[in-house]
Protein backbone atom coordinates (compact mmCIF):
# COMPACT_ATOMS: atom_id res chain seq x y z
CA UNK A 1 0.00 0.00 0.00
CA UNK A 2 2.64 2.14 1.10
CA UNK A 3 4.57 1.75 -2.42
CA UNK A 4 1.38 2.49 -4.23
CA UNK A 5 0.84 5.62 -2.54
CA UNK A 6 4.34 7.15 -3.02
CA UNK A 7 3.69 6.30 -7.03
CA UNK A 8 0.92 8.39 -6.80
CA UNK A 9 2.80 10.89 -5.15
CA UNK A 10 5.32 11.10 -7.75
CA UNK A 11 3.17 11.61 -10.54
CA UNK A 12 0.92 14.21 -9.08
CA UNK A 13 3.37 16.70 -10.92
CA UNK A 14 3.09 15.00 -14.77
CA UNK A 15 -0.67 15.36 -13.62
CA UNK A 16 -0.66 19.32 -12.57
CA UNK A 17 0.88 20.01 -15.99
CA UNK A 18 -0.81 17.72 -17.89
CA UNK A 19 -3.90 19.38 -16.56
CA UNK A 20 -3.25 23.00 -17.12
CA UNK A 21 -6.09 25.08 -18.94
CA UNK A 22 -5.42 25.99 -22.74
CA UNK A 23 -6.18 29.51 -23.42
CA UNK A 24 -7.61 30.31 -26.75
CA UNK A 25 -6.64 33.76 -28.16
CA UNK A 26 -9.59 34.21 -30.81
CA UNK A 27 -10.28 36.59 -33.38
CA UNK A 28 -6.84 39.04 -34.09
CA UNK A 29 -5.14 39.25 -36.71
CA UNK A 30 -1.58 36.95 -36.58
CA UNK A 31 1.64 37.64 -37.68
CA UNK A 32 3.54 34.51 -36.81
CA UNK A 33 6.79 36.20 -38.12
CA UNK A 34 7.44 32.34 -40.15
CA UNK A 35 4.64 32.31 -42.67
CA UNK A 36 2.03 33.88 -43.83
CA UNK A 37 -0.01 36.47 -41.48
CA UNK A 38 -3.31 35.27 -40.44
CA UNK A 39 -6.18 37.47 -40.90
CA UNK A 40 -8.35 35.67 -38.49
CA UNK A 41 -6.88 33.60 -36.26
CA UNK A 42 -6.33 31.92 -33.28
CA UNK A 43 -3.26 31.55 -31.09
CA UNK A 44 -4.13 28.84 -28.00
CA UNK A 45 -1.12 28.33 -25.13
CA UNK A 46 -1.09 25.91 -22.63
CA UNK A 47 1.24 26.20 -19.72
CA UNK A 48 4.33 28.10 -20.43
CA UNK A 49 4.24 26.85 -24.61
CA UNK A 50 2.30 27.75 -27.52
CA UNK A 51 0.02 24.98 -28.47
CA UNK A 52 -1.98 25.83 -31.92
CA UNK A 53 -1.65 28.60 -33.74
CA UNK A 54 -3.52 29.09 -37.51
CA UNK A 55 -6.65 30.36 -39.04
CA UNK A 56 -9.86 30.12 -37.04
CA UNK A 57 -11.70 27.54 -39.28
CA UNK A 58 -8.46 24.92 -38.91
CA UNK A 59 -7.42 25.55 -35.47
CA UNK A 60 -9.40 23.14 -32.89
CA UNK A 61 -9.18 24.18 -29.27
CA UNK A 62 -9.29 22.02 -26.93
CA UNK A 63 -12.73 20.91 -24.71
CA UNK A 64 -12.13 23.28 -21.56
CA UNK A 65 -10.08 25.91 -23.03
CA UNK A 66 -10.50 29.26 -21.84
CA UNK A 67 -11.43 31.98 -24.41
CA UNK A 68 -10.42 35.29 -24.92
CA UNK A 69 -11.98 36.98 -27.83
CA UNK A 70 -9.36 39.37 -29.35
CA UNK A 71 -10.94 40.73 -32.56
CA UNK A 72 -9.94 44.13 -33.71
CA UNK A 73 -6.63 43.56 -32.51
CA UNK A 74 -3.35 42.27 -33.81
CA UNK A 75 -0.84 39.45 -32.04
CA UNK A 76 2.51 39.12 -32.66
CA UNK A 77 5.76 37.34 -30.93
CA UNK A 78 7.39 39.68 -28.17
CA UNK A 79 10.13 41.63 -29.04
CA UNK A 80 14.27 40.49 -28.90
CA UNK A 81 16.44 43.30 -28.19
CA UNK A 82 19.69 42.50 -29.18
CA UNK A 83 21.87 45.39 -27.15
CA UNK A 84 20.24 46.97 -24.13
CA UNK A 85 21.63 48.75 -20.92
CA UNK A 86 18.16 47.92 -18.72
CA UNK A 87 19.00 47.49 -15.23
CA UNK A 88 21.87 49.87 -14.94
CA UNK A 89 24.98 46.99 -15.83
CA UNK A 90 28.55 48.23 -15.48
CA UNK A 91 31.10 45.62 -15.77
CA UNK A 92 34.74 46.48 -16.77
CA UNK A 93 36.37 49.53 -14.61
CA UNK A 94 38.60 51.83 -15.56
CA UNK A 95 41.61 49.90 -14.92
CA UNK A 96 42.06 48.38 -18.09
CA UNK A 97 40.81 48.06 -21.41
CA UNK A 98 40.71 44.47 -21.88
CA UNK A 99 38.59 42.76 -19.25
CA UNK A 100 36.50 39.74 -20.59
CA UNK A 101 36.12 37.76 -17.57
CA UNK A 102 34.02 40.28 -15.80
CA UNK A 103 29.97 39.49 -15.51
CA UNK A 104 27.60 41.84 -15.96
CA UNK A 105 25.10 39.38 -14.27
CA UNK A 106 26.75 40.99 -10.77
CA UNK A 107 26.13 44.31 -11.14
CA UNK A 108 22.36 44.34 -12.65
CA UNK A 109 19.35 46.21 -10.68
CA UNK A 110 16.27 43.80 -11.02
CA UNK A 111 14.26 46.67 -9.74
CA UNK A 112 15.27 48.77 -12.45
CA UNK A 113 11.98 50.50 -13.61
CA UNK A 114 13.25 50.09 -17.50
CA UNK A 115 12.20 46.35 -17.24
CA UNK A 116 8.48 47.55 -16.84
CA UNK A 117 8.62 49.87 -19.59
CA UNK A 118 10.37 47.68 -21.83
CA UNK A 119 7.06 45.40 -20.87
CA UNK A 120 5.32 48.40 -21.86
CA UNK A 121 7.21 48.83 -25.32
CA UNK A 122 6.46 44.63 -26.00
CA UNK A 123 9.78 43.34 -25.61
CA UNK A 124 10.00 40.08 -23.91
CA UNK A 125 13.87 39.04 -24.15
CA UNK A 126 16.93 41.23 -23.93
CA UNK A 127 20.67 41.09 -24.13
CA UNK A 128 22.05 43.23 -21.39
CA UNK A 129 24.88 44.42 -21.78
CA UNK A 130 28.10 46.63 -20.56
CA UNK A 131 29.20 49.60 -21.90
CA UNK A 132 31.58 50.37 -24.93
CA UNK A 133 34.06 52.16 -22.80
CA UNK A 134 36.59 49.13 -23.44
CA UNK A 135 37.60 46.62 -26.11
CA UNK A 136 36.25 44.14 -24.57
CA UNK A 137 33.94 45.09 -21.66
CA UNK A 138 32.42 41.72 -20.18
CA UNK A 139 30.05 38.92 -20.19
CA UNK A 140 26.36 39.60 -21.39
CA UNK A 141 23.79 38.09 -20.04
CA UNK A 142 20.06 36.90 -21.84
CA UNK A 143 17.35 37.34 -19.65
CA UNK A 144 13.74 36.85 -20.39
CA UNK A 145 11.00 39.32 -18.25
CA UNK A 146 9.40 37.02 -16.26
CA UNK A 147 7.44 39.49 -14.43
CA UNK A 148 4.67 37.24 -13.54
CA UNK A 149 3.22 38.71 -10.24
CA UNK A 150 5.13 42.23 -9.45
CA UNK A 151 8.88 41.76 -9.68
CA UNK A 152 11.52 38.98 -9.59
CA UNK A 153 13.34 38.67 -6.30
CA UNK A 154 16.92 38.21 -8.16
CA UNK A 155 17.95 38.63 -11.80
CA UNK A 156 18.45 34.98 -11.47
CA UNK A 157 15.24 34.56 -11.96
CA UNK A 158 14.92 36.04 -15.45
CA UNK A 159 18.00 33.95 -17.40
CA UNK A 160 17.74 31.91 -19.95
CA UNK A 161 19.57 29.06 -19.08
CA UNK A 162 21.24 25.95 -21.33
CA UNK A 163 20.25 22.02 -21.10
CA UNK A 164 23.09 22.09 -17.63
CA UNK A 165 21.16 24.63 -16.15
CA UNK A 166 24.14 27.89 -16.75
CA UNK A 167 23.26 31.10 -17.71
CA UNK A 168 22.98 32.49 -21.31
CA UNK A 169 24.74 35.26 -22.93
CA UNK A 170 27.82 36.69 -25.21
CA UNK A 171 30.88 38.77 -24.79
CA UNK A 172 30.66 42.61 -25.37
CA UNK A 173 33.42 44.00 -27.15
CA UNK A 174 34.38 47.35 -29.20
CA UNK A 175 36.20 49.73 -31.20
CA UNK A 176 36.50 52.99 -32.29
CA UNK A 177 36.67 56.33 -30.43
CA UNK A 178 34.88 54.62 -27.25
CA UNK A 179 37.56 52.89 -26.21
CA UNK A 180 40.42 55.10 -27.89
CA UNK A 181 40.98 57.12 -24.39
CA UNK A 182 45.15 57.04 -23.58
CA UNK A 183 47.09 55.82 -21.02
CA UNK A 184 46.55 52.38 -20.50
CA UNK A 185 43.66 52.15 -22.96
CA UNK A 186 45.01 52.85 -26.67
CA UNK A 187 44.97 55.90 -28.35
CA UNK A 188 44.85 54.60 -31.72
CA UNK A 189 42.84 52.14 -34.22
CA UNK A 190 46.08 49.90 -35.08
CA UNK A 191 47.01 49.92 -30.86
CA UNK A 192 43.35 48.25 -30.32
CA UNK A 193 43.46 45.44 -32.53
CA UNK A 194 47.12 45.12 -31.42
CA UNK A 195 45.94 44.96 -27.79
CA UNK A 196 42.77 42.55 -28.73
CA UNK A 197 44.62 40.40 -31.11
CA UNK A 198 47.67 39.58 -27.86
CA UNK A 199 44.73 38.37 -25.83
CA UNK A 200 43.57 36.10 -28.38
CA UNK A 201 46.75 34.89 -28.35
CA UNK A 202 47.15 34.55 -25.12
CA UNK A 203 44.00 32.85 -24.52
CA UNK A 204 44.83 30.05 -27.45
CA UNK A 205 48.31 29.76 -25.51
CA UNK A 206 46.23 28.92 -22.11
CA UNK A 207 43.33 26.87 -24.00
CA UNK A 208 47.02 24.48 -25.44
CA UNK A 209 47.56 24.16 -22.15
CA UNK A 210 44.41 23.28 -20.52
CA UNK A 211 43.83 20.71 -23.20
CA UNK A 212 47.44 19.63 -22.63
CA UNK A 213 46.73 18.70 -19.63
CA UNK A 214 43.90 16.36 -19.83
CA UNK A 215 42.69 16.74 -16.95
CA UNK A 216 45.48 16.93 -14.40
CA UNK A 217 45.37 19.09 -11.90
CA UNK A 218 48.76 18.57 -11.53
CA UNK A 219 49.64 20.58 -14.82
CA UNK A 220 46.73 22.59 -15.04
CA UNK A 221 47.62 26.46 -15.50
CA UNK A 222 45.98 28.94 -12.88
CA UNK A 223 42.75 29.72 -14.00
CA UNK A 224 42.21 32.72 -15.51
CA UNK A 225 38.66 34.18 -15.91
CA UNK A 226 39.64 36.33 -18.62
CA UNK A 227 41.02 34.01 -21.11
CA UNK A 228 38.79 31.25 -20.19
CA UNK A 229 36.19 33.51 -21.33
CA UNK A 230 38.11 34.29 -24.48
CA UNK A 231 38.18 30.66 -24.96
CA UNK A 232 34.86 30.43 -24.83
CA UNK A 233 34.51 32.83 -27.55
CA UNK A 234 37.22 30.97 -30.13
CA UNK A 235 35.31 27.83 -29.64
CA UNK A 236 31.70 29.21 -30.24
CA UNK A 237 30.14 28.94 -27.11
CA UNK A 238 30.43 32.41 -26.37
CA UNK A 239 28.75 34.83 -29.21
CA UNK A 240 30.61 38.10 -29.67
CA UNK A 241 28.62 41.19 -29.41
CA UNK A 242 30.32 43.98 -31.00
CA UNK A 243 29.70 47.51 -30.79
CA UNK A 244 31.59 49.09 -33.86
CA UNK A 245 30.64 52.53 -36.00
CA UNK A 246 32.63 53.51 -38.89
CA UNK A 247 33.98 51.68 -42.34
CA UNK A 248 37.52 50.45 -41.24
CA UNK A 249 36.59 48.95 -37.81
CA UNK A 250 33.96 47.15 -39.29
CA UNK A 251 36.62 45.31 -41.50
CA UNK A 252 38.85 45.31 -38.59
CA UNK A 253 36.32 43.31 -36.47
CA UNK A 254 35.78 40.64 -39.60
CA UNK A 255 39.36 40.32 -40.09
CA UNK A 256 39.73 39.77 -36.10
CA UNK A 257 36.76 37.19 -36.26
CA UNK A 258 38.20 35.20 -39.36
CA UNK A 259 41.31 34.74 -37.94
CA UNK A 260 40.61 34.06 -34.28
CA UNK A 261 37.15 32.09 -34.95
CA UNK A 262 34.87 33.29 -32.39
CA UNK A 263 31.45 34.17 -33.97
CA UNK A 264 30.12 38.11 -34.28
CA UNK A 265 27.35 40.20 -34.63
CA UNK A 266 28.05 43.61 -35.54
CA UNK A 267 26.42 46.24 -33.37
CA UNK A 268 25.46 49.53 -34.54
CA UNK A 269 27.58 50.13 -37.84
CA UNK A 270 26.64 53.77 -38.31
CA UNK A 271 28.78 53.07 -41.98
CA UNK A 272 27.33 49.26 -42.44
CA UNK A 273 26.31 50.12 -45.68
CA UNK A 274 29.69 51.32 -47.28
CA UNK A 275 30.94 47.87 -46.12
CA UNK A 276 27.78 45.85 -46.95
CA UNK A 277 28.93 43.32 -49.44
CA UNK A 278 32.20 42.50 -47.43
CA UNK A 279 29.95 41.67 -44.15
CA UNK A 280 27.31 39.33 -46.58
CA UNK A 281 30.49 37.61 -47.60
CA UNK A 282 32.05 37.22 -44.06
CA UNK A 283 28.63 35.88 -42.92
CA UNK A 284 28.09 38.24 -39.66
CA UNK A 285 25.05 39.28 -38.72
CA UNK A 286 23.83 42.62 -37.73
CA UNK A 287 21.98 44.50 -35.67
CA UNK A 288 21.24 48.07 -35.73
CA UNK A 289 19.87 51.34 -34.59
CA UNK A 290 17.15 53.39 -36.30
CA UNK A 291 16.67 56.64 -34.78
CA UNK A 292 15.09 59.51 -35.74
CA UNK A 293 17.40 62.40 -34.50
CA UNK A 294 21.06 61.20 -35.69
CA UNK A 295 24.11 62.17 -33.67
CA UNK A 296 25.98 61.93 -30.22
CA UNK A 297 29.59 61.09 -31.62
CA UNK A 298 31.70 62.06 -34.70
CA UNK A 299 32.02 58.53 -35.91
CA UNK A 300 28.45 58.11 -36.14
CA UNK A 301 27.90 61.01 -38.99
CA UNK A 302 26.94 58.98 -41.56
CA UNK A 303 24.00 56.93 -39.58
CA UNK A 304 21.64 55.95 -43.00
CA UNK A 305 18.28 54.51 -42.26
CA UNK A 306 18.89 53.12 -45.37
CA UNK A 307 20.85 50.33 -43.65
CA UNK A 308 18.72 47.52 -43.16
CA UNK A 309 17.36 48.21 -46.79
CA UNK A 310 21.03 47.78 -48.03
CA UNK A 311 22.18 45.61 -45.50
CA UNK A 312 19.02 43.42 -47.00
CA UNK A 313 19.37 43.55 -50.48
CA UNK A 314 23.45 42.19 -49.45
CA UNK A 315 21.83 39.10 -48.09
CA UNK A 316 22.88 40.12 -44.57
CA UNK A 317 20.46 38.98 -41.32
CA UNK A 318 19.44 41.94 -39.48
CA UNK A 319 18.01 42.40 -36.54
CA UNK A 320 17.21 46.10 -34.35
CA UNK A 321 18.17 46.94 -31.19
CA UNK A 322 17.50 49.98 -28.63
CA UNK A 323 21.06 50.36 -27.15
CA UNK A 324 18.37 51.26 -24.05
CA UNK A 325 18.75 54.23 -23.00
CA UNK A 326 19.65 55.46 -26.49
CA UNK A 327 16.22 54.96 -27.45
CA UNK A 328 13.63 54.31 -25.44
CA UNK A 329 12.30 50.21 -25.35
CA UNK A 330 9.10 51.60 -25.53
CA UNK A 331 9.45 53.00 -28.64
CA UNK A 332 11.15 50.06 -30.45
CA UNK A 333 8.46 49.51 -33.32
CA UNK A 334 9.80 53.23 -34.82
CA UNK A 335 13.15 51.15 -35.60
CA UNK A 336 11.42 48.81 -37.87
CA UNK A 337 8.99 51.43 -39.45
CA UNK A 338 12.14 54.09 -39.93
CA UNK A 339 13.90 51.38 -42.02
CA UNK A 340 11.05 50.35 -43.98
CA UNK A 341 9.91 54.22 -44.96
CA UNK A 342 13.60 53.66 -46.15
CA UNK A 343 12.95 51.05 -48.49
CA UNK A 344 13.46 48.26 -46.11
CA UNK A 345 10.83 45.19 -46.86
CA UNK A 346 8.30 44.90 -44.20
CA UNK A 347 8.69 41.34 -43.34
CA UNK A 348 12.59 41.54 -42.76
CA UNK A 349 11.70 44.91 -41.09
CA UNK A 350 9.28 42.52 -38.77
CA UNK A 351 12.04 39.82 -38.51
CA UNK A 352 13.98 42.03 -37.35
CA UNK A 353 12.29 42.93 -34.36
CA UNK A 354 11.72 39.41 -33.49
CA UNK A 355 13.23 36.20 -35.23
CA UNK A 356 16.54 37.96 -36.59
CA UNK A 357 17.54 39.07 -33.37
CA UNK A 358 16.76 35.34 -31.97
CA UNK A 359 18.87 33.72 -34.04
CA UNK A 360 21.65 36.60 -33.05
CA UNK A 361 21.40 35.57 -29.42
CA UNK A 362 21.25 31.20 -30.50
CA UNK A 363 17.25 30.99 -28.97
CA UNK A 364 15.69 30.76 -32.07
CA UNK A 365 14.31 27.50 -31.41
CA UNK A 366 12.16 29.23 -28.40
CA UNK A 367 11.26 32.56 -29.01
CA UNK A 368 11.11 34.93 -32.14
CA UNK A 369 8.03 33.25 -33.80
CA UNK A 370 4.75 32.28 -33.25
CA UNK A 371 5.06 28.00 -33.19
CA UNK A 372 4.07 25.10 -31.85
CA UNK A 373 6.18 23.94 -29.03
CA UNK A 374 8.13 27.58 -28.73
CA UNK A 375 7.68 29.65 -25.54
CA UNK A 376 4.37 31.29 -25.53
CA UNK A 377 6.20 34.96 -25.37
CA UNK A 378 3.57 37.06 -27.45
CA UNK A 379 2.13 40.50 -27.67
CA UNK A 380 -1.45 42.15 -28.53
CA UNK A 381 -1.60 45.31 -30.55
CA UNK A 382 -4.41 47.36 -31.23
CA UNK A 383 -3.26 48.43 -34.74
CA UNK A 384 -0.90 47.36 -37.37
CA UNK A 385 2.56 47.32 -35.77
CA UNK A 386 4.21 49.79 -37.79
CA UNK A 387 1.92 52.71 -37.11
CA UNK A 388 2.70 55.37 -34.91
CA UNK A 389 -0.50 55.34 -33.79
CA UNK A 390 -0.75 51.26 -32.75
CA UNK A 391 -0.12 50.84 -28.98
CA UNK A 392 1.05 47.69 -27.11
CA UNK A 393 -2.00 46.67 -25.01
CA UNK A 394 -0.71 43.17 -23.78
CA UNK A 395 2.63 41.41 -23.37
CA UNK A 396 2.94 37.83 -22.53
CA UNK A 397 5.55 36.03 -21.26
CA UNK A 398 5.32 32.01 -20.74
CA UNK A 399 1.58 31.97 -21.06
CA UNK A 400 1.26 35.01 -18.02
CA UNK A 401 0.42 38.37 -18.92
CA UNK A 402 2.91 40.41 -17.58
CA UNK A 403 2.13 43.92 -18.81
CA UNK A 404 -1.43 45.12 -19.24
CA UNK A 405 -2.23 49.01 -20.39
CA UNK A 406 -5.52 48.75 -19.04
CA UNK A 407 -4.03 48.21 -15.73
CA UNK A 408 -3.53 52.41 -14.06
CA UNK A 409 -0.21 50.64 -12.85
CA UNK A 410 0.92 49.75 -15.45
CA UNK A 411 -0.48 52.26 -17.75
CA UNK A 412 2.08 54.44 -15.79
CA UNK A 413 5.29 52.50 -17.28
CA UNK A 414 3.71 52.83 -20.79
CA UNK A 415 3.03 56.82 -20.45
CA UNK A 416 5.08 58.33 -18.18
CA UNK A 417 8.38 59.96 -18.50
CA UNK A 418 11.73 58.72 -17.90
CA UNK A 419 12.08 56.68 -14.79
CA UNK A 420 7.61 56.16 -14.51
CA UNK A 421 7.18 54.03 -11.50
CA UNK A 422 10.69 54.08 -10.09
CA UNK A 423 10.31 52.43 -6.82
CA UNK A 424 13.91 53.60 -5.93
CA UNK A 425 15.04 56.46 -3.52
CA UNK A 426 18.14 58.50 -4.80
CA UNK A 427 20.82 57.98 -2.15
CA UNK A 428 22.87 60.60 -1.33
CA UNK A 429 25.05 60.23 1.82
CA UNK A 430 22.71 63.01 4.18
CA UNK A 431 19.18 62.62 2.76
CA UNK A 432 16.80 62.21 4.75
CA UNK A 433 14.06 60.75 3.10
CA UNK A 434 11.38 61.57 6.15
CA UNK A 435 12.29 65.06 6.42
CA UNK A 436 12.83 65.54 2.54
CA UNK A 437 16.13 66.20 2.28
CA UNK A 438 17.29 67.12 5.84
CA UNK A 439 20.86 65.99 7.43
CA UNK A 440 21.00 63.59 9.33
Amino acid sequence: MRVLVLFVMLLVPTVVVAQEQPVAFVGAEIIPIEGDVIPNGTLVVRGKKILRVGSVKKVKVPAGTKTIDVQGRVIMPGLVCTHSHVGGPYAADGSGPIQPGVRVLDALNVHDSGFKRALAGGLTTLNIMPGSGHLISGRTVYVKLRFYEGRPSTVEQLLYRDAEGNGLGGLKMANGTNSMKGGDFPGTRGKSAFLVRQEYIKAREYDDKVQSANGNPEELPPRDLHLETLVEAMQGKRIVHHHTHRHDDIITVLRLSKEFGFRVVLHHISEGWKVAEEIAKAGAPCSIIMIDSPGGKLEARYLSLETGRILEEAGVRTAFHTDDPILDSRYFFRSSALAVRAGMSRKAALEGLTLAGAEMLDLQDRVGSLKRGKDADFIILDGDPLSIYTKVLETWVEGRRVFDRSNPKDRLYAVGGYGAGHDQSPYYCCFDEANQGGAR
